[in-house]
């Protein structure tokens, strides 16, 4: 028997699929909180101390932080090719100026105290801003134009295709939807900030982390019930046609899809799959009721299980699908038919065995090594830190 016939291609496809999200929710999870300590920096710190100590929660660990985000990247390239052309080709504008903004972050970290000018200081603040919100924004509007479907097609050489001017890739982005989305990852990463300032500062910058916190998760919460209610009622779905060949070749163009009247019709056919939004607003309603009291650790807990719960929901309610397509049908990118060979997963699946627990040990012994909170007395006495 070949070594990788072990496992199913298909077994192999579900995994892929599932260590995607994995990777996706990890990134969103660690380095949400940075994002979210950036966009709210100039108002939960309005003095350069309080500016210092919020930047020295997060200046440490930002960097590990980001390689969930290169680890997805990698995997949308190595285990779903036909994802990674689409989405990169399609999204190209909006992912340049995502890579723009954060861009501003390790070069705001560096310079911002390189030079006393207050002036000088406020203008990285002000772009550490940048590179925290805009970020959070233009990833929930990318997951808004998955679920709406974006405008591509497949030609016969399975080359994809967009339609529109080339304008479009970024301002077609922006419909009603996806602004909705884009909102709810924003508000929901402001609250995570806020819990991860709860837990590591003290002072006025603790105490305005915890005043706005709740208030960026009841807008979360109240965003994400509008996009669900929108999803039951105004956007359709996609299904396909006749039962899809699990593991058959990677062509989508081999596949019958049909809309069908919204993408909640998989909660009929996979009740269990509820459980995820029902997280999404436990983790995120509970992060705000905590945050309102005294403890320091539940508030990221919750809010950590409120993002898994919310994009979990996504890929659970689109599965098989993972890059719809609004304009062909059958050009849609599913589980069953854009992945790379069996052979390459299976070679994957081995690298990602040996070397994920090594980065989630490496990273836990970090973020023990760096347990506890950042003082405001701590930050003063060292006045020539890098942050």
């Amino acid at each position: 028997m070949i070594l990788h016939e072990l496992l199913s291609f298909e077994i192999l496809r579900v995994i892929w699929w599932a260590l995607l999200g994995v990777l996706l929710i990890g990134f969103a999870l660690t380095d949400g909180f940075d994002l979210g300590v950036g966009a709210l920096l100039p108002f939960v710190a309005r003095t350069d101390l309080e500016r210092r100590q919020a930047i020295n929660t997060v200046g440490p660990v930002w960097e590990g932080n980001q390689v969930w985000f290169i680890l997805g990247g990698g995997a949308i390239f190595a285990a779903w090719p036909p994802l990674y052309a689409v989405s990169f080709s399609g999204f190209y504008l909006a992912m340049f100026t995502v890579l723009a903004a954060l861009i501003l972050r390790p070069v705001g970290f560096k310079y911002r105290s390189k030079r006393p000018s207050a002036a000088w200081r406020s203008g990285w603040d002000w772009a550490l801003f940048v590179g925290g919100a805009v970020p959070a924004l233009i990833f929930g509007v990318a997951v808004g134009n998955v679920l709406v479907g974006v405008p591509f097609h497949l030609s016969p050489e399975l080359l994809s295709i967009y339609d529109g001017p080339f304008y479009a890739k970024f301002f077609g982005l922006l419909n009603p939807f996806s602004l909705l989305a884009g909102l709810v990852s924003l508000f929901m990463l402001l609250q995570h900030g806020a819990a991860w300032l709860a837990l590591k500062a003290d002072g006025m910058v603790e105490t305005r982390a915890r005043q706005m916190g709740p208030l960026f998760g009841y807008l979360a919460a109240a965003g994400y019930a509008a996009a669900g209610l929108w999803l039951a009622f105004g956007i359709e779905g996609f299904a396909f046609a006749e039962a899809p060949v699990l593991d058959g070749p990677s062509n989508p163009l081999l596949s019958e899809i049909v809309k069908t009247d919204s993408w909640l019709v998989a909660y009929a056919a996979r009740p269990w799959i509820a459980i995820a939004p029902l997280l999404g607003f436990a983790g995120i309603l509970m992060a705000a009721r905590t945050l309102n009291g005294h403890s320091d650790v539940a508030p990221l807990l919750w809010s950590k299980l409120g993002i898994f719960g919310v994009i979990s929901s996504v890929g659970l309610t689109m599965f098989p699908f993972i890059l719809p397509s609004s304009v062909d049908a059958n050009s849609s990118l599913t589980v069953w038919d854009s992945s790379s060979s069996h052979l390459t997963l299976f070679v994957m699946l081995i690298c990602s065995v040996i070397f994920v627990p090594l980065i989630l040990a490496y990273t836990s012994w970090v973020y023990w090594v760096l347990w506890g909170k950042v003082t405001q007395d701590e930050i003063a006495d060292n006045s020539e830190s890098v942050y």
